[in-house]
């Protein structure tokens, strides 16, 4: 049903299309647009989602998200169809900023491997786009919550906040990078692909190290693998994004 969903959304988006960096000479109009971003002499499609009352003029917040394993591929839309995009979907007014969907080629590896492709569509998007500085999240579901972690804590100047939903991780390395970061995990407690534990033991490792950190976990009872949906649609996570840190 979940993709069901997002198709029909992608379909009925009155602004869908694919551009290359020539193509960014104004302002596109609201709604979904498709990338192409060249990455080390290779292409990489993505997707960018653009609210439909944004005003150009004005600083606005960016949101990245990171899919998972089931997600990769080199098509640039899967990645739409499972987390975050159906939520924006369902209630856009909940999520006033400019959203990026890269999308993992491989699910073999890990985001981290593709940090280039992440931090070069962010860097598009600024350009082309009135980004305020002080309000680029990271959020991402699985495979898409460890690369939060660990990308979120390489990079805790560029990030003003962390969402990651069923991530996993080196708890202590990654807390040494995100504990200045505010945060909002999630984890279903009947996940049985990435254990409850995992996130548990990364904010555990966090208020280790800062015991004032600004890091909650929601776990919930009955959910297993698929704790997004919940998130992205019950948590009101548009407005704690797109807020300043």
């Amino acid at each position: 049903m979940t993709r069901l969903i997002a198709a029909t959304a992608i379909a009925i988006l009155p602004a869908c299309a694919h551009t290359n960096q020539s193509d960014m000479s104004r302002t596109p109009r609201s709604g979904l647009h498709h990338r192409t971003i060249t990455i080390d002499g290779v292409d990489h499609r993505y997707a960018i989602y653009v609210p439909r009352d944004l005003d150009p003029s004005s600083p606005t917040a960016c949101v990245i998200f990171l899919n998972g394993r089931g997600e990769c591929g080199t098509d640039g839309t899967k990645q739409l169809a499972v987390g975050l995009f159906p939520a924006v979907m369902l209630d856009a007014a909940s999520w006033p900023c400019i959203l990026l969907f890269p999308q993992k080629p491989d699910p073999r590896t890990q985001w981290e491997d593709h940090e280039p492709l992440v931090l070069g569509v962010l860097d598009r998007a600024r350009k082309e786009f009135m980004i305020d500085p002080a309000r680029i999240a990271l959020t991402g579901l699985s495979q898409g919550g460890h690369g939060t972690w660990v990308i979120g804590g390489r990079h805790p100047d560029l990030f003003s906040k962390l969402a990651p939903i069923c991530g996993y991780g080196d708890a202590p390395s990654i807390a040494a990078g995100v504990s200045g970061l505010p945060v909002r995990a999630f984890h279903g407690m009947k996940d049985n692909v990435v254990p409850a534990s995992m996130s548990q033991s990364i904010i555990d490792a966090i208020r280790a190290l800062n015991p004032n950190a600004d890091v909650t976990l929601t776990l919930y009872p009955e959910a297993d693998h698929n704790s997004w949906d919940r998130a992205y649609r019950d948590e009101k996570l548009g407005a704690w994004l797109t807020s300043p840190r």
